[in-house]
């Protein structure tokens, strides 16, 4: 009997999916500029808060860790729940937790929000990427979840520069609110448009973390984390470390511009590529990229020689490598675990944050050396992402 009243929920889902996904997306970008949003404005906050700017870089490492730990918790508890009630709840979750992280008076209040924030995004952004698959049908699902996932991407090009121009103008205070602002617009959307979706069954959170077992996945999840590790090693202070290649405050947004143009561009081309040419090739062109252009921003940083056009040209480069990643790990995954996709993904979606904190903590120990050191640490990473790839796919 439940099974016919979700394929009658699923049927009726459809007939509206589209609208519902574009809804759906709105609560990616809003997670998404959450959780990238803080880099355009790090010294501003650390100032505020009387801390220096890689204690303050620790927040994005807390929300990263937190998010990579309660996602498959959460996924695991809330399992059974109705999929519109849960998305709201969990926007609603992320537009209080950024309230509060706008009026923290110090560290430790702004850290316990930021775990806050980061249990309604990882509550979020896996349920709507697996009721997008449910709203539509299943010769457009592949566009649906693209549609959905890419709200984080379009975030980094979009809402992570407008936020720094609110932070820059208002303050980071401001900037936060908006954020929270946007989660709950969101949160309303979903309950307004997306039709209603019963919970499914309760997969228990042993047999979740069991597919780490699998040595198919398991040479597969690390990679995430050293690839994104790389990348977020600078990008969180990315305003002293674009400094450092000679590009002035007046200039921060458009970069940071550019590092989310490049990373759309290089989701889209990314997708193309691996179903063309395989994810090994894929990956193995987006980690040289990405070795490349951090390599160079680092030389460029330590000779003092640096411009703002050709620092635009390397983050350009520096973001399309970085989200390069995703498509090809994702088909990766699935293909070491057919059977269990979803939840393949998802721990793929737990390594990148994994990976984002990992660097955010090891760039913020080293962001008292320079610039130079960040970047050339950073593409160090970036190798050694390389050489494992080489290594492990080597069968």
């Amino acid at each position: 009997m439940s099974n016919v009243l979700v394929d009658r929920a699923a049927a009726r889902a459809r007939a509206g999916g589209l609208t519902s996904t574009l809804v759906l997306a709105l609560g990616t970008f809003a997670v998404g500029t959450d959780a990238f949003i803080v880099a355009g404005f790090l010294p501003s906050m650390a100032r505020t808060l009387h801390v220096s700017a890689g204690a303050a870089g620790q927040s994005v490492t807390v929300f990263a860790v937190a998010y990579a730990v309660l996602a498959p918790v959460l996924a695991t508890v809330t399992a059974r729940l109705p999929r519109r009630t849960l998305l709201v709840c969990a926007l609603i979750v992320l537009g209080l937790a950024n309230l509060a992280s706008a009026l923290a008076p110090d560290l430790p209040l702004l850290i316990a929000s930021r775990v806050l924030a980061a249990a309604g995004a990882a509550v979020y952004t896996p349920g709507a990427g697996a009721v997008s698959a449910a709203l539509v049908r299943p010769e457009v699902r592949a566009r649906a979840l693209a549609v959905v996932v890419g709200g984080l991407t379009v975030a980094t090009a979009i809402g992570v520069p407008l936020g720094d121009l609110a932070g820059h103008w208002f303050g980071w205070r401001t900037a936060l609110g908006l954020v929270a602002a946007l989660s709950l617009v969101a949160a309303a959307g979903v309950a307004l448009i997306m039709p209603s979706l019963p919970g499914g069954p309760r997969v228990p959170l042993r047999a979740r973390l069991a597919l780490l077992r699998r040595p198919a996945v398991a040479s597969v999840l690390p990679l995430t984390v050293l690839g994104m590790g790389a990348s977020y090693t600078v990008y969180a202070y990315s305003v002293p470390a674009l400094k450092g290649v000679g590009v002035p405050e007046g200039s921060m947004v458009l970069m940071l511009f550019l590092y989310g143009a490049g990373a759309v561009a290089g989701n889209l081309v990314a997708g193309y590529a691996t179903d063309r040419w395989g994810p090994v090739r894929v990956l193995s062109g987006g980690y040289l990229a990405m070795v490349v252009s951090l390599a160079v921003l680092g030389i460029v940083a330590a000779a003092g020689t640096g411009s703002a056009p050709v620092a635009g040209v390397l983050v350009l480069l520096w973001g399309a490598s970085t989200w390069t990643q995703t498509p090809p790990q994702q088909h990766r995954l699935i293909d070491a675990a057919p059977r269990e996709a979803p939840l393949a993904v998802s721990l793929n979606a737990s390594s990148i944050y994994v990976g984002i904190g990992a660097g955010t903590a090891l760039g913020g120990v080293t962001l008292g050396a320079g610039p130079s050191v960040m970047y050339a640490l950073a593409a160090g990473v970036a190798a050694l992402a390389w050489v494992f790839l080489r290594w492990t796919a080597r069968g």
